[in-house]
């Protein structure tokens, strides 16, 4: 079992899925490349300890394909020094924290 992420045209994740294990062929196909075209839509792999991709994907996060990774929304905790980190999270010098899933975005 693995799991995926269904992009839109600007890199926006719009879905999660379940499916199979990623080391399996779907009609010949890796799954990512099966999953995008059964669904017209570009599909990535995901995971939830990031030992792929950085960051499980969720809806609203961004693919970035420069660095093969899921960013979360930009959370808004009131300051306007946040950083992208080098785990691509988003950190804030004034508050000292680090942005989780958790934090609410707009």
């Amino acid at each position: 079992m693995a799991h995926y992420a269904f992009l839109d045209e600007t890199n926006i994740v719009t879905e999660v899925i379940t499916g199979i294990d990623e080391t399996e062929l779907i009609e010949g196909l890796d799954t990512e490349t099966w999953y995008g075209n059964f669904r017209g839509q570009v599909c990535k792999r995901t995971s939830y300890n990031g030992n792929i991709r950085y960051n499980y994907a969720g809806i609203g996060y961004t693919y970035d394909p420069i660095d093969d990774a899921f960013i979360a929304p930009m959370p808004e905790c009131g300051h306007d020094c946040l950083i992208l980190n080098n785990k691509k999270r988003w950190e804030c010098a004034d508050c000292e924290a680090i942005a989780l899933q958790s934090w609410t975005t707009a």
